[in-house]
Protein backbone atom coordinates (compact mmCIF):
# COMPACT_ATOMS: atom_id res chain seq x y z
CA UNK A 1 0.00 0.00 0.00
CA UNK A 2 1.79 3.20 -0.98
CA UNK A 3 1.88 5.97 1.66
CA UNK A 4 -1.00 8.44 0.42
CA UNK A 5 -3.37 5.61 0.11
CA UNK A 6 -2.16 4.59 3.79
CA UNK A 7 -2.71 8.08 5.61
CA UNK A 8 -5.98 8.56 3.40
CA UNK A 9 -7.32 5.59 4.70
CA UNK A 10 -6.12 5.75 8.14
CA UNK A 11 -7.54 9.16 8.61
CA UNK A 12 -10.65 8.39 7.06
CA UNK A 13 -10.93 5.57 10.19
CA UNK A 14 -9.01 7.60 12.98
CA UNK A 15 -11.91 10.48 12.46
CA UNK A 16 -14.83 7.91 12.14
CA UNK A 17 -16.80 7.81 16.08
CA UNK A 18 -17.72 4.78 17.50
CA UNK A 19 -20.52 3.22 15.80
CA UNK A 20 -20.10 5.27 12.86
CA UNK A 21 -21.50 4.28 9.24
CA UNK A 22 -18.21 5.60 8.04
CA UNK A 23 -15.95 3.01 9.26
CA UNK A 24 -17.38 0.08 8.07
CA UNK A 25 -17.98 1.84 4.55
CA UNK A 26 -14.29 2.58 4.18
CA UNK A 27 -13.61 -1.08 5.23
CA UNK A 28 -15.89 -2.36 2.32
CA UNK A 29 -14.70 0.44 -0.61
CA UNK A 30 -12.31 -1.01 -2.72
CA UNK A 31 -9.61 1.14 -3.02
CA UNK A 32 -7.77 1.82 -6.57
CA UNK A 33 -3.92 0.55 -6.48
CA UNK A 34 -2.41 3.48 -7.84
CA UNK A 35 -0.12 1.18 -10.73
CA UNK A 36 -1.41 3.54 -13.25
CA UNK A 37 -3.73 0.22 -14.62
CA UNK A 38 -6.76 2.05 -13.86
CA UNK A 39 -8.52 3.83 -16.81
CA UNK A 40 -9.53 6.45 -14.53
CA UNK A 41 -6.23 7.87 -12.81
CA UNK A 42 -4.25 9.15 -15.70
CA UNK A 43 -7.39 11.18 -16.52
CA UNK A 44 -7.51 12.14 -13.03
CA UNK A 45 -3.24 13.29 -12.81
CA UNK A 46 -4.18 15.50 -15.47
CA UNK A 47 -8.13 17.31 -14.05
CA UNK A 48 -9.79 17.55 -11.20
CA UNK A 49 -12.09 15.16 -12.03
CA UNK A 50 -12.02 11.88 -13.67
CA UNK A 51 -14.59 11.13 -16.64
CA UNK A 52 -17.00 8.41 -16.31
CA UNK A 53 -17.37 6.97 -20.69
CA UNK A 54 -21.24 6.48 -19.71
CA UNK A 55 -21.52 10.14 -19.94
CA UNK A 56 -21.23 10.92 -15.90
CA UNK A 57 -18.92 13.11 -14.70
CA UNK A 58 -17.77 11.76 -11.30
CA UNK A 59 -15.67 14.58 -8.94
CA UNK A 60 -14.92 11.50 -6.45
CA UNK A 61 -13.02 9.63 -8.86
CA UNK A 62 -10.29 11.90 -8.42
CA UNK A 63 -10.09 11.60 -4.83
CA UNK A 64 -10.68 7.11 -4.76
CA UNK A 65 -8.01 7.12 -2.81
CA UNK A 66 -9.62 8.76 0.19
CA UNK A 67 -12.76 7.90 -0.60
CA UNK A 68 -15.37 6.93 2.51
CA UNK A 69 -17.10 4.07 0.19
CA UNK A 70 -19.96 5.92 0.95
CA UNK A 71 -21.72 7.29 -2.66
CA UNK A 72 -24.96 9.01 -3.81
CA UNK A 73 -27.37 6.55 -5.64
CA UNK A 74 -30.15 8.67 -5.84
CA UNK A 75 -32.20 11.81 -5.22
CA UNK A 76 -36.02 12.71 -4.55
CA UNK A 77 -37.65 16.69 -4.17
CA UNK A 78 -40.80 16.63 -2.84
CA UNK A 79 -43.11 19.55 -3.24
CA UNK A 80 -45.01 20.04 -0.29
CA UNK A 81 -48.01 21.98 0.27
CA UNK A 82 -49.24 22.21 4.36
CA UNK A 83 -52.14 24.69 2.80
CA UNK A 84 -53.56 24.86 -0.55
CA UNK A 85 -52.61 28.35 -1.32
CA UNK A 86 -49.47 29.22 0.33
CA UNK A 87 -46.84 31.33 -1.97
CA UNK A 88 -44.13 29.58 -0.27
CA UNK A 89 -45.23 25.30 -0.38
CA UNK A 90 -41.77 23.53 1.02
CA UNK A 91 -39.23 22.09 -1.02
CA UNK A 92 -37.52 19.45 0.32
CA UNK A 93 -34.83 16.93 -0.83
CA UNK A 94 -33.81 13.45 0.62
CA UNK A 95 -30.60 11.98 -0.85
CA UNK A 96 -30.02 8.30 -0.72
CA UNK A 97 -26.85 6.37 -0.55
CA UNK A 98 -25.19 2.85 -1.00
CA UNK A 99 -25.32 2.26 2.91
CA UNK A 100 -28.28 0.94 3.77
CA UNK A 101 -31.26 3.73 6.04
CA UNK A 102 -28.01 6.78 5.45
CA UNK A 103 -29.91 9.29 3.85
CA UNK A 104 -29.55 13.13 4.17
CA UNK A 105 -33.01 15.32 4.01
CA UNK A 106 -32.44 19.34 2.89
CA UNK A 107 -34.65 22.62 2.15
CA UNK A 108 -34.81 24.73 -0.73
CA UNK A 109 -38.06 26.60 -0.44
CA UNK A 110 -38.21 29.70 -1.94
CA UNK A 111 -40.91 31.85 -1.76
CA UNK A 112 -43.15 32.22 -5.27
CA UNK A 113 -40.74 29.57 -7.04
CA UNK A 114 -41.25 26.21 -5.77
CA UNK A 115 -41.57 24.17 -9.04
CA UNK A 116 -39.04 26.11 -10.44
CA UNK A 117 -36.84 25.07 -7.24
CA UNK A 118 -37.81 21.45 -7.76
CA UNK A 119 -36.38 22.12 -11.22
CA UNK A 120 -33.22 22.76 -10.51
CA UNK A 121 -32.49 20.80 -7.75
CA UNK A 122 -33.66 18.08 -10.26
CA UNK A 123 -30.79 19.61 -12.73
CA UNK A 124 -28.22 19.05 -10.68
CA UNK A 125 -28.58 15.26 -10.57
CA UNK A 126 -25.54 14.29 -12.32
CA UNK A 127 -23.17 16.53 -10.29
CA UNK A 128 -24.33 14.08 -7.40
CA UNK A 129 -25.18 10.31 -8.27
CA UNK A 130 -22.06 8.26 -7.86
CA UNK A 131 -20.43 10.62 -5.80
CA UNK A 132 -19.28 10.77 -2.37
CA UNK A 133 -21.50 12.54 -0.27
CA UNK A 134 -18.41 13.04 2.48
CA UNK A 135 -17.12 15.73 -0.28
CA UNK A 136 -19.32 18.16 0.75
CA UNK A 137 -17.03 21.04 -0.31
CA UNK A 138 -15.73 19.64 -3.58
CA UNK A 139 -19.48 18.97 -4.16
CA UNK A 140 -20.68 22.74 -3.59
CA UNK A 141 -18.31 23.88 -5.71
CA UNK A 142 -18.65 21.88 -8.39
CA UNK A 143 -22.55 23.13 -8.22
CA UNK A 144 -21.39 26.30 -7.81
CA UNK A 145 -18.69 26.73 -10.64
CA UNK A 146 -19.45 24.06 -12.78
CA UNK A 147 -22.87 25.83 -13.21
CA UNK A 148 -21.03 28.86 -15.02
CA UNK A 149 -23.56 31.93 -14.60
CA UNK A 150 -23.30 32.42 -10.67
CA UNK A 151 -26.14 31.40 -8.61
CA UNK A 152 -28.98 33.87 -7.75
CA UNK A 153 -31.99 33.16 -5.51
CA UNK A 154 -32.80 29.97 -7.95
CA UNK A 155 -29.62 28.23 -8.44
CA UNK A 156 -28.58 29.50 -4.52
CA UNK A 157 -31.83 27.54 -3.02
CA UNK A 158 -30.97 24.11 -4.54
CA UNK A 159 -27.67 24.24 -3.71
CA UNK A 160 -28.55 25.05 -0.53
CA UNK A 161 -30.92 22.33 -0.12
CA UNK A 162 -28.50 19.70 -1.50
CA UNK A 163 -25.60 21.23 0.93
CA UNK A 164 -27.97 20.81 3.33
CA UNK A 165 -28.46 16.92 3.05
CA UNK A 166 -25.00 16.22 2.10
CA UNK A 167 -24.07 17.81 6.11
CA UNK A 168 -26.99 15.51 7.31
CA UNK A 169 -25.07 12.35 5.48
CA UNK A 170 -21.90 13.40 6.91
CA UNK A 171 -23.16 14.05 10.45
CA UNK A 172 -25.53 10.53 10.39
CA UNK A 173 -21.87 8.64 8.59
CA UNK A 174 -19.58 9.86 11.61
CA UNK A 175 -22.51 9.71 14.39
CA UNK A 176 -22.66 12.90 15.54
CA UNK A 177 -24.66 16.32 15.62
CA UNK A 178 -23.54 18.23 13.04
CA UNK A 179 -22.55 21.21 15.12
CA UNK A 180 -20.00 19.08 16.33
CA UNK A 181 -18.35 19.03 13.09
CA UNK A 182 -18.35 22.89 12.34
CA UNK A 183 -16.73 23.30 16.10
CA UNK A 184 -19.63 23.25 18.00
CA UNK A 185 -21.43 23.82 20.40
CA UNK A 186 -19.99 27.50 21.68
CA UNK A 187 -23.14 28.36 24.07
CA UNK A 188 -24.07 25.20 25.62
CA UNK A 189 -27.85 26.59 26.91
CA UNK A 190 -28.87 26.73 23.55
CA UNK A 191 -29.82 28.70 20.57
CA UNK A 192 -31.31 32.37 21.35
CA UNK A 193 -34.63 33.00 19.66
CA UNK A 194 -37.01 35.27 18.81
CA UNK A 195 -40.73 34.89 17.33
CA UNK A 196 -43.23 37.23 15.18
CA UNK A 197 -45.77 39.83 16.72
CA UNK A 198 -48.72 40.77 14.81
CA UNK A 199 -51.85 42.58 15.21
CA UNK A 200 -50.87 44.28 18.74
CA UNK A 201 -52.77 47.17 17.98
CA UNK A 202 -53.71 48.13 21.57
CA UNK A 203 -52.35 48.83 25.12
CA UNK A 204 -54.76 45.44 25.76
CA UNK A 205 -53.14 43.50 22.61
CA UNK A 206 -49.54 44.15 24.31
CA UNK A 207 -49.84 43.57 27.58
CA UNK A 208 -51.53 40.02 26.86
CA UNK A 209 -48.73 39.49 24.19
CA UNK A 210 -45.80 40.57 27.26
CA UNK A 211 -47.62 38.10 30.13
CA UNK A 212 -47.41 35.08 27.75
CA UNK A 213 -43.72 35.95 26.69
CA UNK A 214 -42.94 35.72 29.87
CA UNK A 215 -44.06 32.35 30.99
CA UNK A 216 -42.46 31.02 28.00
CA UNK A 217 -39.06 32.90 28.56
CA UNK A 218 -38.97 34.78 25.36
CA UNK A 219 -36.53 37.38 25.76
CA UNK A 220 -37.06 38.80 22.04
CA UNK A 221 -40.22 39.62 19.88
CA UNK A 222 -39.86 41.03 15.93
CA UNK A 223 -42.69 43.46 14.54
CA UNK A 224 -43.20 45.17 11.54
CA UNK A 225 -44.75 49.00 10.53
CA UNK A 226 -48.21 49.54 10.99
CA UNK A 227 -48.90 50.36 6.94
CA UNK A 228 -48.66 48.03 4.45
CA UNK A 229 -46.91 50.47 1.95
CA UNK A 230 -44.49 53.49 1.92
CA UNK A 231 -43.34 55.55 -0.71
CA UNK A 232 -39.83 56.27 -1.67
CA UNK A 233 -39.99 59.61 0.21
CA UNK A 234 -43.41 59.21 2.25
CA UNK A 235 -45.73 61.78 4.03
CA UNK A 236 -45.41 63.40 8.02
CA UNK A 237 -48.56 61.16 8.83
CA UNK A 238 -47.37 58.03 7.57
CA UNK A 239 -43.97 58.38 9.22
CA UNK A 240 -45.36 59.90 12.42
CA UNK A 241 -47.47 57.19 12.76
CA UNK A 242 -44.33 54.57 12.57
CA UNK A 243 -42.95 56.41 14.75
CA UNK A 244 -45.57 56.55 17.22
CA UNK A 245 -46.10 52.30 16.91
CA UNK A 246 -42.86 51.73 17.73
CA UNK A 247 -42.86 53.38 21.24
CA UNK A 248 -46.05 52.46 22.04
CA UNK A 249 -44.67 48.94 21.66
CA UNK A 250 -41.87 49.97 23.50
CA UNK A 251 -43.79 50.93 26.23
CA UNK A 252 -46.44 48.02 26.10
CA UNK A 253 -43.44 45.40 26.06
CA UNK A 254 -41.28 47.31 28.56
CA UNK A 255 -37.55 47.40 29.32
CA UNK A 256 -36.84 43.33 29.09
CA UNK A 257 -38.00 41.85 25.78
CA UNK A 258 -35.71 42.87 22.87
CA UNK A 259 -37.51 44.36 19.70
CA UNK A 260 -36.14 44.18 16.36
CA UNK A 261 -38.06 46.08 13.75
CA UNK A 262 -38.87 44.80 9.92
CA UNK A 263 -38.74 47.47 7.04
CA UNK A 264 -39.23 44.90 4.56
CA UNK A 265 -37.15 47.50 1.94
CA UNK A 266 -40.40 49.84 1.88
CA UNK A 267 -39.34 52.84 1.62
CA UNK A 268 -36.21 54.68 0.46
CA UNK A 269 -33.20 55.67 2.30
CA UNK A 270 -33.96 58.63 3.21
CA UNK A 271 -37.37 57.99 5.09
CA UNK A 272 -35.48 55.24 7.05
CA UNK A 273 -33.02 57.35 8.25
CA UNK A 274 -35.93 60.12 9.58
CA UNK A 275 -37.85 57.06 11.11
CA UNK A 276 -35.03 55.18 12.78
CA UNK A 277 -33.31 58.33 13.97
CA UNK A 278 -36.90 59.62 15.96
CA UNK A 279 -36.69 55.85 17.66
CA UNK A 280 -32.75 56.03 18.48
CA UNK A 281 -34.41 56.57 22.40
CA UNK A 282 -36.09 53.08 21.94
CA UNK A 283 -32.60 50.90 21.65
CA UNK A 284 -34.03 48.47 19.24
CA UNK A 285 -32.05 45.16 19.13
CA UNK A 286 -32.04 46.14 14.96
CA UNK A 287 -33.75 47.38 12.09
CA UNK A 288 -34.25 44.93 9.29
CA UNK A 289 -33.60 46.18 5.70
CA UNK A 290 -34.48 49.76 5.76
CA UNK A 291 -34.47 49.73 2.29
CA UNK A 292 -33.90 47.34 -1.09
CA UNK A 293 -31.62 44.98 -0.68
CA UNK A 294 -29.74 45.92 -4.25
CA UNK A 295 -28.22 49.14 -3.16
CA UNK A 296 -25.51 48.80 -0.77
CA UNK A 297 -24.59 52.43 -1.02
CA UNK A 298 -27.98 53.25 0.31
CA UNK A 299 -27.82 50.86 2.89
CA UNK A 300 -24.30 52.58 4.15
CA UNK A 301 -25.92 55.68 3.67
CA UNK A 302 -28.89 54.77 6.63
CA UNK A 303 -26.29 53.20 8.97
CA UNK A 304 -23.43 56.76 8.93
CA UNK A 305 -26.63 58.51 10.36
CA UNK A 306 -27.86 56.00 12.51
CA UNK A 307 -26.93 54.36 16.15
CA UNK A 308 -29.03 51.81 15.56
CA UNK A 309 -27.88 48.42 14.70
CA UNK A 310 -28.56 48.23 10.58
CA UNK A 311 -29.72 44.23 9.68
CA UNK A 312 -30.24 42.79 6.59
CA UNK A 313 -29.33 39.77 4.05
CA UNK A 314 -32.30 37.51 3.76
CA UNK A 315 -31.94 37.81 -0.18
CA UNK A 316 -28.78 37.71 -0.43
CA UNK A 317 -26.87 34.51 -1.81
CA UNK A 318 -23.66 33.02 -1.23
CA UNK A 319 -20.80 34.87 0.92
CA UNK A 320 -19.84 37.00 -2.60
CA UNK A 321 -23.46 38.20 -2.01
CA UNK A 322 -22.29 39.74 1.66
CA UNK A 323 -18.77 41.25 0.62
CA UNK A 324 -19.50 44.60 -0.61
CA UNK A 325 -22.27 45.58 2.10
CA UNK A 326 -19.47 44.62 5.13
CA UNK A 327 -16.34 46.55 2.34
CA UNK A 328 -19.15 49.55 3.30
CA UNK A 329 -19.22 49.04 6.51
CA UNK A 330 -23.29 49.29 5.76
CA UNK A 331 -24.43 46.55 8.33
CA UNK A 332 -24.20 45.78 11.62
CA UNK A 333 -26.12 42.50 11.32
CA UNK A 334 -26.38 39.67 8.58
CA UNK A 335 -29.48 37.71 7.82
CA UNK A 336 -28.68 35.57 5.40
CA UNK A 337 -30.95 32.61 5.18
CA UNK A 338 -29.65 28.45 4.67
CA UNK A 339 -32.34 27.87 2.57
CA UNK A 340 -30.98 30.55 -0.42
CA UNK A 341 -27.73 31.59 0.63
CA UNK A 342 -25.97 28.42 -0.36
CA UNK A 343 -27.00 25.75 2.45
CA UNK A 344 -24.64 24.93 6.35
CA UNK A 345 -21.32 25.40 3.83
CA UNK A 346 -22.59 29.15 2.61
CA UNK A 347 -23.81 30.29 5.98
CA UNK A 348 -20.59 29.54 7.73
CA UNK A 349 -18.71 31.00 5.29
CA UNK A 350 -20.93 34.12 5.77
CA UNK A 351 -21.01 34.43 9.37
CA UNK A 352 -16.83 33.78 9.49
CA UNK A 353 -16.44 37.36 6.84
CA UNK A 354 -19.02 38.67 9.30
CA UNK A 355 -17.12 37.86 12.58
CA UNK A 356 -13.45 39.50 11.56
CA UNK A 357 -15.50 42.47 10.61
CA UNK A 358 -17.29 42.63 14.28
CA UNK A 359 -20.90 41.84 12.30
CA UNK A 360 -23.06 40.09 14.18
CA UNK A 361 -25.45 36.75 12.70
CA UNK A 362 -28.99 36.50 13.14
CA UNK A 363 -30.10 34.17 10.40
CA UNK A 364 -33.16 34.95 8.56
CA UNK A 365 -35.85 31.62 8.55
CA UNK A 366 -39.16 31.99 7.18
CA UNK A 367 -39.92 28.85 4.89
CA UNK A 368 -40.23 25.08 6.19
CA UNK A 369 -38.81 23.27 9.48
CA UNK A 370 -35.73 21.54 8.09
CA UNK A 371 -33.76 24.48 7.09
CA UNK A 372 -34.60 26.15 9.92
CA UNK A 373 -33.66 22.80 12.21
CA UNK A 374 -29.88 22.86 9.81
CA UNK A 375 -29.24 26.88 11.11
CA UNK A 376 -29.20 25.71 14.71
CA UNK A 377 -26.49 23.67 13.73
CA UNK A 378 -24.66 27.06 11.98
CA UNK A 379 -26.02 29.66 15.03
CA UNK A 380 -24.63 27.18 17.87
CA UNK A 381 -21.04 26.98 16.51
CA UNK A 382 -20.19 30.56 15.56
CA UNK A 383 -18.97 33.16 18.04
CA UNK A 384 -21.02 36.02 16.46
CA UNK A 385 -24.20 34.91 16.47
CA UNK A 386 -26.63 36.94 18.19
CA UNK A 387 -30.41 35.62 17.47
CA UNK A 388 -32.48 33.28 15.62
CA UNK A 389 -35.40 33.88 13.68
CA UNK A 390 -38.79 31.76 14.03
CA UNK A 391 -41.19 32.69 11.70
CA UNK A 392 -43.91 31.64 14.47
CA UNK A 393 -45.47 33.31 17.16
CA UNK A 394 -45.76 32.87 20.94
CA UNK A 395 -48.53 30.24 20.78
CA UNK A 396 -47.83 27.89 18.37
CA UNK A 397 -50.26 27.24 15.56
CA UNK A 398 -51.25 24.44 12.95
CA UNK A 399 -48.50 24.61 11.69
CA UNK A 400 -46.03 23.50 14.46
CA UNK A 401 -48.54 21.22 15.01
CA UNK A 402 -47.67 19.61 11.67
CA UNK A 403 -44.08 19.63 12.13
CA UNK A 404 -44.20 17.92 15.44
CA UNK A 405 -45.96 15.57 13.58
CA UNK A 406 -43.97 14.92 11.14
CA UNK A 407 -40.78 15.23 13.49
CA UNK A 408 -41.84 13.75 16.90
CA UNK A 409 -40.50 16.55 18.80
CA UNK A 410 -41.87 20.28 18.65
CA UNK A 411 -39.36 21.98 16.16
CA UNK A 412 -38.18 25.32 16.02
CA UNK A 413 -39.89 25.79 19.75
CA UNK A 414 -38.23 27.71 22.51
CA UNK A 415 -37.79 26.78 26.06
CA UNK A 416 -36.96 29.71 28.00
CA UNK A 417 -36.43 31.62 25.33
CA UNK A 418 -33.89 29.04 23.34
CA UNK A 419 -34.32 25.88 21.15
CA UNK A 420 -32.55 22.95 22.97
CA UNK A 421 -29.36 21.90 21.29
CA UNK A 422 -30.14 19.42 19.14
CA UNK A 423 -28.53 16.01 20.37
CA UNK A 424 -29.03 13.23 17.40
CA UNK A 425 -26.55 12.71 14.67
CA UNK A 426 -26.48 14.96 11.22
CA UNK A 427 -29.29 17.70 11.40
CA UNK A 428 -30.99 15.79 14.25
CA UNK A 429 -34.45 14.39 13.31
CA UNK A 430 -35.79 11.54 10.90
CA UNK A 431 -38.03 12.37 8.55
CA UNK A 432 -40.18 9.56 6.67
CA UNK A 433 -41.72 10.35 3.22
CA UNK A 434 -45.20 8.35 4.25
CA UNK A 435 -45.81 11.90 6.50
CA UNK A 436 -45.20 14.26 3.80
CA UNK A 437 -48.14 12.57 1.38
CA UNK A 438 -50.67 13.94 3.45
CA UNK A 439 -49.92 17.46 1.94
CA UNK A 440 -49.35 16.72 -1.31
CA UNK A 441 -47.90 19.91 -3.63
CA UNK A 442 -50.36 22.47 -4.86
CA UNK A 443 -48.25 24.20 -7.10
CA UNK A 444 -46.70 27.61 -7.24
CA UNK A 445 -47.96 30.32 -5.76
CA UNK A 446 -46.62 33.88 -6.61
CA UNK A 447 -46.25 36.14 -3.27
CA UNK A 448 -48.43 38.81 -2.28
CA UNK A 449 -49.18 41.68 -5.09
CA UNK A 450 -49.17 45.14 -2.97
CA UNK A 451 -49.97 48.21 -4.85
CA UNK A 452 -49.75 51.46 -3.61
CA UNK A 453 -52.75 54.03 -3.78
CA UNK A 454 -52.49 55.52 -7.23
CA UNK A 455 -52.09 51.75 -8.25
CA UNK A 456 -47.95 51.32 -8.74
CA UNK A 457 -46.09 49.01 -7.59
CA UNK A 458 -45.34 48.36 -3.70
CA UNK A 459 -42.70 46.57 -2.19
CA UNK A 460 -43.87 43.48 -0.62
Amino acid sequence: MNRRKFLGTAAMMAVAAPGSRIAAAVRRSDLVDSCGCDPFLKQAADASYAYNPNGQTLASDAFREFSSGIKITNFKVFGVSITPNSDRPYVFVKLETNQPGLVGWGEGTLEGKAQSTMSCIEDFRDFLIGNDPMQVEHLWQSMYVHTFYRAGPLIGSAISAIDQALWDIRGKALNVPVYQLLGGPYDQRGIRGYYHAANVNTAEDLAHLRENARQEGVSCLKIELPDPDYEWIETNAKIDRAVKYMQQVREGLGDSIDIAVDFHAKMGPAVSSIIIKEVEPLHLLFVEEPCPPENPQAMAQIARHSTTPIATGERLVTAYGCRELIALGAVDILQTDINHVGGVSALLKVAAMANISNISMAPHACEGPIGGLATLHVDSAIPNFLVQEICSFVKPGQKEKIWAEWFGFPAMRMENGRVPLPTKPGLGFELSEESLKKYPFGGTKPMEFVWHEDGSVAAL
